[in-house]
């Protein structure tokens, strides 16, 4: 099972490195505005975010729903081909990827907390960072037409696919753990609002970064390859972090959110002071072990301890952060971006501010 999760983050997390780095810059290849690169974006968070209330009206993340979800993340990568030069028919693309992205992460993130458990979980997870950087360092070599980043886009769908498929295989041969109904009360958003609201401002944060910072630092003078040096070296702090996070998950998990939001208002305000400064951006991206990695893995651990109803607990998460957080991050940052371009990393900054506050607030 080690070896197949393994697999799994490897290829899933590669995909992530292809939308996230390249895609943008692919669309502005092909003469799409900020605004419309933006709103593509935001897409797939929305339905991030829209997907996981179908399952408080009954619906259930069942073996099944996930392999349709798994056969949907792979059909739409391929649409991508057809789609790229429409903007409507993209969006629908980008719609479609992103129910199948919502859907199959959180079954797979509670089988790994299941049977692995949080202090091994980043041991595991660390291989998604190694496909991230991988695919990172090897498309930015051969990325000369929009068509080779739609390929290694499919390529990594179909793999992270077939890799989650064994995985939900495998599992279905465990017995399964039954919860009573008097000891798993109904789920409810406002049960913890502030952590909830903490989680959508900390993904807001990242929207210029994950949307716009490659076309942002190439802007500012920094080479292609350069940035995708930066993105690397963020992605091997957070391989380090991973790897060594096991101690640190044994402490509060509530005060660890608090300081990776911290770290990442500094982070936010080095990139939107020093956009031309390499050794400071190297120590900004240093910071992506905390502002991502250890926000993460305390994010998910904190909440498979307060709810009954793990999974739906995870999609949630990946919702309202990934999701609602992402869209109002995706298409804020494209309006920044294309109004106040020199502002995009202080309004980063100051989501990342609000986050702090509201995880502060009592819980």
């Amino acid at each position: 099972m080690t070896l197949l999760v393994s697999a799994f983050y490897f290829f899933y997390f590669a995909i992530i490195g292809v939308y996230v780095i390249f895609m943008p810059k692919v669309l502005e290849m092909v003469h799409y505005s900020p605004s419309e690169i933006g709103i593509i974006f935001a897409s797939a968070p929305l339905v991030r975010f829209a997907v996981p209330f179908a399952f408080i009206r009954g619906l259930k993340l069942s073996r099944s729903v996930f392999n349709t979800a798994l056969l949907l993340m792979s059909a739409a990568s391929l649409s991508f081909f057809v789609t790229l030069y429409h903007f409507w028919a993209l969006l629908l693309s980008n719609i479609a990827i992103g129910i199948g992205l919502s859907l199959i992460l959180p079954f797979i993130e509670v089988i790994v907390l299941e049977q692995i458990g949080k202090e091994r979980y980043g041991k595991v997870r660390l291989f998604g960072s190694v496909g991230f950087i991988l695919v990172a360092l090897a498309l930015v070599k051969v990325l000369n037409t929009p068509g080779i980043a739609l390929l290694f886009l499919a390529g990594t769908t179909v793999a992270t696919a077939l890799s989650g498929y064994l995985i939900g295989r495998h599992d279905a041969k465990r017995p399964a753990i039954k919860v009573t109904a008097a000891s798993a009360p109904a789920f409810s958003l406002l049960a913890h609002p502030w952590l909830w609201l903490g989680f959508l401002l900390m993904q807001v944060s990242f929207g210029p970064f994950y949307n716009f910072f490659t076309i942002y630092e190439t802007a500012h003078g920094v080479s292609l390859d350069m940035t995708i040096y930066l993105w690397s070296f963020g992605v091997v702090m957070e391989i380090i972090l991973f790897y060594y996070q096991g101690p640190l998950l044994r402490r509060n998990l509530h005060a660890l959110l608090e300081f990776a939001a911290g770290a990442t208002i500094l982070r936010w305000l080095i990139v939107w002071q020093f956009p031309e400064n390499l050794p400071l951006l190297f120590a900004a991206q240093s910071m992506h072990a905390i502002s991502f990695a250890l926000f993460h893995t305390a994010a998910i651990s904190y909440l498979y301890t307060l709810f009954e109803q793990k999974k739906l607990a995870q999609q949630f998460f990946f919702g309202i952060s990934y999701g609602l957080g992402g869209f109002i991050g995706a298409v804020s940052s494209g309006y920044v971006y294309e109004f106040i371009p020199d502002k995009l990393f202080l309004f980063a900054a100051a989501a990342a501010g609000l986050a702090f506050v509201a995880l502060r607030r009592p819980q």
